[in-house]
C-alpha cells in the first residue's frame, strides 16, 4: 500500500532540477497536493518536443497557455497556432477569481497577473502581420509533397523551376507558377524540348487542376512576396520572450492551406537556424493546436516529412508541441519522438473511445500510484498525466497534476483590443507592406506579346558588370534579390537533403 511519504518522496526525487525550469503545477495523491512539491520541466528538454491532449473542455487550451506564459518568462519565443481563436489572451494580464484564487491555495503556490508581450500573425485578412512565402523559396520538393504529385508530375515542376532559375523568371506566387506551366507546352514548348527535353500536356493540365485545388484553400494569399523570415520569431522584450500567436480561425476547412504553411515554416526553420545541440533552453518553441489538421488525410510522404524534421529540428533549439483532442491524431512514429506528454481527461462514450483510453494508457511510465486507466476517464478540468524527460534524458514519474492557471487573460481580446495590438505591431508594418515586383508571369506575356508583334522573342537580361569601384561581395551584400536567390538556394539544398532522408522512393 502506497503512503503519502512514499509518493512525495518520489516526486521530490523525480523532479528535482538543478537548471532551469517551468513549474507546471503539483502532484495530486489521494486528493490533496503534499507540501512543497511540484511538477516541473527542465528548460533544457524543452526542445524535445511534447503532447497536450485531451477530451473538448478539460483544459488543454489553459495549460497551453501556461507553458506559453511560463515560457516568456524564462526569455524563451514562442509561435502558437490559434485555430479556435481562444488564446489571444495572452496578450492582456488575468484578473483572479474564487477558482483561481482557491485552485492556489491547494497548490500552495502565490498567484500573479503575467503581462507577456505578444504580436499578431495571419495567413488571411485577420489583423496582424502578414505569413507568406515565394513559391522559389517553398521549392519544388516541398510542393510537390503537399500537391500530392507522382514521380513524373513531380520531374515535371522540378523542370519548371529549372527552366525560371537558368532563364532570370522569378517565380513568386501561385499566378507565376501556372503561367509557366501553361508556357511549357504552348509558346515555349519548342525551347524546352530542345534544353530539358520532352513535356507532356497531359501532366501539365493534371499539376494544373491540383494547384486550383491549393488556391481554392487561398493558396493566393499565402504564396508572394514579402517573405517571412523566421529569425523575427526570436525577438525578445524586457527579457521577456515575445508570444507569436497565428490567427487561423477563418482556414479550419482549408487543411492544405494549414499543413502547407506549417511545412514550409518547419523547413524554412531547419535550413536557416544554426547548429545549437543542447543548449541550456529552447531558442524557440512552436505549438501546434488541433493539430489532427496537419495528419488526418496525408500521405505517406507528408508523414515521412514530417516526421524527419521533428527528429532533426531539436538539434537547431527549436521545440514542438501538438495539442490535440485524441493522442491517437498523431501517428505513432512522432508520437514517439515527443519527451512531454500531458494528457487531459478523455471521455468513454464508445468501444472505440475505450480502446484508445487502453492504448493511451500504456503510453505511460508504469506507476504503482495511480491506475492509470481509469485516471485517464475521471480526471477533473485543470487536472492531467504528465510525464517529462529529466535533464539526464529519462522520463519522470507519472504525475497526477493539478494545472496552475495562468497569470494571463483566461478570455479573449475584443476586436477593437486585436486591432490596436496590429496596428502597434512593427512586424505588422514590415510584412504589410504590398509588393509585386516584374515576375514570371509578366515576363513572359511581355515576350509573347512582342513575338506576336512581329518582333523577335525578348532574350533574357544579360547580367550586369560588376562595378569597378565595389568588390563582388560588397554588391552582393547590397542586392536584395541575390540575397533571396542565395536563401532560395541554400533552402532547396536543405529540403532535396530532407527528401531523400524522410522520403523513401522506389527504384
Amino acid at each position: 500500500m502506497s503512503t503519502v511519504e512514499d509518493f512525495t518522496r518520489t516526486m521530490q526525487e523525480g523532479y528535482a532540477i538543478a537548471g532551469g525550469s517551468i513549474l507546471l503545477g503539483a502532484p495530486l495523491f489521494q486528493g490533496d497536493c503534499p507540501k512543497d512539491t511540484y511538477v516541473r520541466v527542465p528548460l533544457r528538454t524543452m526542445n524535445r518536443h511534447g503532447l497536450i491532449a485531451g477530451a473538448t473542455g478539460t483544459g488543454k487550451t489553459k495549460t497551453l497557455q501556461v507553458l506559453a506564459e511560463q515560457l516568456s518568462l524564462q526569455g524563451v519565443p514562442t509561435l502558437l497556432m490559434d485555430i479556435k481563436g481562444d488564446l489571444s489572451g495572452i496578450a492582456a494580464p488575468g484578473t483572479a477569481n474564487d477558482k483561481i484564487t482557491a485552485r492556489h491555495q491547494k497548490l500552495g503556490l502565490p498567484w500573479e497577473p503575467a503581462a507577456i508581450p505578444v504580436e499578431l500573425l495571419t495567413l488571411s485578412q485577420e489583423p496582424g502581420a502578414r505569413l507568406r512565402a515565394t513559391t522559389s523559396e517553398f521549392g519544388p520538393v516541398l510542393l510537390g509533397r503537399i500537391l500530392e504529385l507522382n514521380e513524373t508530375q513531380q520531374s515535371v515542376l522540378a523542370l519548371v523551376f529549372k527552366y525560371c532559375d537558368d532563364n532570370g523568371l522569378p517565380l513568386l506566387d501561385v499566378q507565376d507558377l501556372r503561367r509557366t506551366l501553361q508556357f511549357t507546352t504552348q509558346e515555349g514548348k519548342a525551347d524546352i524540348q530542345k534544353q530539358y527535353g520532352q513535356v507532356s500536356a497531359a501532366t501539365v493540365n493534371t499539376i494544373l487542376r491540383k494547384l486550383i485545388e491549393l488556391e481554392q484553400q487561398g493558396a493566393d494569399t499565402f504564396f508572394g512576396e514579402r517573405s517571412f523570415d523566421p529569425h523575427d520569431l526570436l525577438t525578445l522584450r524586457d527579457g521577456k520572450g515575445v508570444v507569436h500567436i497565428v490567427r487561423l480561425t477563418d482556414i479550419q476547412d482549408r487543411p492544405r492551406l494549414f499543413s502547407t504553411f506549417m511545412l514550409c515554416l518547419l523547413a524554412e526553420i531547419y535550413s536557416t537556424f544554426p547548429e545549437v545541440g543542447d543548449p541550456e533552453k529552447p531558442k524557440l518553441v512552436l505549438f501546434i493546436d488541433e493539430a489532427h489538421l496537419i495528419f488526418d488525410n496525408a500521405t505517406k510522404a507528408l508523414l515521412d516529412q514530417v516526421e524527419t524534421i521533428i527528429k532533426l529540428i531539436r538539434s537547431k533549439g527549436v521545440g514542438i508541441y501538438f495539442c490535440t483532442q485524441d493522442p491517437g491524431d498523431v501517428p505513432d512514429s512522432v508520437l514517439g519522438q515527443l519527451g512531454l506528454k500531458v494528457q487531459h481527461a478523455l471521455r468513454a462514450f464508445t468501444a472505440k473511445d475505450r480502446t484508445t483510453i487502453k492504448k493511451t494508457a500504456q503510453n505511460y511510465p508504469i506507476t504503482a500510484f495511480y491506475d492509470t486507466e481509469a485516471l485517464l476517464t475521471s480526471l477533473g478540468i485543470g487536472e492531467a498525466l504528465v510525464t517529462a524527460l529529466s535533464e539526464k534524458g529519462m522520463p519522470t514519474p507519472l504525475a497526477h497534476t493539478l494545472v496552475r492557471s495562468p497569470g494571463t487573460r483566461m478570455d479573449v481580446l475584443a476586436p477593437n483590443e486585436l486591432q490596436a495590438l496590429a496596428n502597434g505591431s512593427e512586424l505588422a508594418r514590415k510584412y504589410n507592406e504590398v509588393i509585386d515586383r516584374e515576375s514570371a508571369s509578366e515576363i513572359l506575356d511581355k515576350r509573347l506579346k512582342d513575338h506576336q508583334g512581329g518582333d523577335a522573342p525578348t532574350p533574357a537580361p544579360a547580367p550586369k558588370p560588376v562595378k569597378k569601384e565595389t568588390s563582388v561581395i560588397e554588391d552582393i551584400s547590397k542586392n536584395t534579390m541575390v540575397r533571396q536567390v542565395g536563401r532560395t538556394v541554400f533552402r532547396e539544398l536543405t529540403r532535396g537533403l530532407l527528401g531523400v532522408l524522410g522520403v523513401k522512393t522506389r527504384r
